[in-house]
């Protein structure tokens, strides 16, 4: 379990390969679509492209190898993480956890704040030695050959990554969308080892199991593609948490389509999104849009640089098909309980809550199920919050863990 230092280094012909696909692209018919209704626009792509074959990957290389890069070998699944050590007297170690369609590079601004907060205008008191994983399959923690991987397992890869390989006793956790379900898992069973956990999705581990069907279930599947909407009702939430359920009940619906594919098919769409890189960069930028803050426009995501690298990571490492079968998995897997106690993450629990978010809970039903220390609600932002708004995340995050120190 030593990790071994790794450098990015992506082939030239890798490159040629994806300039000359992006060269005979057969475009196909887009009309009465400029407000995005019936997917990502004609025009924004082919604009999308063009700055696709002028981008340069080997300055997003040179930027992400300036970090420091490791992989390591856990139960036969290659993981790979970034670590940016701490400038502070003594930093808490933390492990930020991405979900899809997200990378490690979602947290790179996040990452810079909570390692050297001084350098930022904060104390260097706060200062985090950062660990940020690709999830197994996912960017450079590829090529995953191992099956059955999901959010469960991968909390277990994490506290043995962290203190097993990195020798952090204790550590702190932070994540977002998939990830944070990991963190969840990661509060809930290792408790003994992670001093609390920071989440932007309310966790809602230890209700009755006539809360929800079985995950495997044909009725399962139906509540997953109805979303939270479908388990939860406007009157469940406080009066003036209302707009959250508007928020979803509207939002959700954008949603849909790649929850279906995922949980049932992936294999199959993977033939087309593996193959095309322009298929790709539609299927992950319109997620991109809706789930975020886009109120700024979409090139605010936060740059289209910044999708540019997106795309590109996804694309070079070939880890859709890997990334997508996430849903299949997780979404079958019953929850791995560690033990009967109330409330089920006995850890100091914070939610940060951005109002362009895809899920959200009701306050009370989070308390009664965790030990909820902190639930701020953020002026801006949304699903992908650390790449959108990292100076209110990152602040969020240091605010949380001050008196956990």
């Amino acid at each position: 379990m030593q990790p071994e230092p790794f450098t990015v280094a992506i082939p030239d012909p890798a490159l040629a390969d994806l300039d000359a696909r992006l060269a005979h692209i057969r475009w196909p018919a887009d009309f009465n679509n400029e407000d995005w209704r019936f997917g990502v626009p004609r025009s924004y792509m082919e604009s999308f492209v063009a700055s696709w074959r002028e981008y340069d990957w080997r300055e997003t290389e040179a930027e992400i190898n300036a970090f420091e890069h490791y992989r390591v070998t856990l139960d036969d699944i290659p993981i790979h993480f970034m670590h940016v050590p701490g400038k502070g007297p003594n930093p808490l170690p933390i492990v930020l956890t991405h979900g899809w369609p997200w990378t490690f590079w979602d947290w790179k601004e996040v990452a810079l704040r909570l390692s050297d907060p001084a350098s930022y205008g904060g104390d260097p008191a706060d200062a985090f030695d950062v660990v940020i994983p690709s999830l197994p399959g996912f960017g450079f923690s590829t090529p995953l050959a191992v099956d059955g991987v999901q959010t469960q397992w991968t909390a277990d890869l994490w506290a043995t990554l962290m203190t097993d390989v990195l020798g952090y006793p204790r550590f702190a956790a932070a994540g977002g969308d998939f990830g944070a379900a990991i963190t969840a898992q990661l509060g809930h069973k290792y408790g003994d080892r992670v001093v609390g956990i920071h989440v932007s999705i309310p966790p809602t581990l230890g209700g009755s199991p006539a809360d929800a069907p079985p995950p495997g279930s044909l009725l399962g599947l139906r509540g997953i593609l109805d979303g939270p909407t479908a388990r939860l009702a406007r009157e469940d939430f406080e009066p003036d948490e209302r707009w959250c359920w508007d928020e979803m009940d509207e939002r959700w619906v954008t949603a849909l389509a790649h929850v279906a594919v995922h949980i049932t098919d992936p294999q199959t769409f993977a033939y087309a999104l593996h193959d095309s890189p322009v298929g790709l960069a539609s299927w992950i930028v319109e997620k991109r849009y809706h789930w975020s803050d886009h109120s700024r426009g979409i090139d605010h995501l936060p740059s289209r640089r910044f999708l540019l690298d997106l795309v590109s990571l996804y694309w070079f490492t070939e880890s859709y098909v890997t990334s997508a079968r996430w849903y299949w998995h997780t979404f079958r897997t019953p929850w791995d309980k560690a033990h009967d106690r109330t409330p089920a993450i006995e850890v100091p629990v914070a939610v940060a809550g951005f109002p362009k978010e895809m899920v959200f809970a009701p306050k009370k039903l989070v308390a009664s199920r965790n030990n909820l220390v902190r639930w701020s609600n953020q002026e801006r932002g949304g699903h992908f919050a650390a790449a959108e708004e990292p100076d209110l995340f990152a602040a969020d995050v240091q605010a949380f863990y001050a008196s956990l120190r």
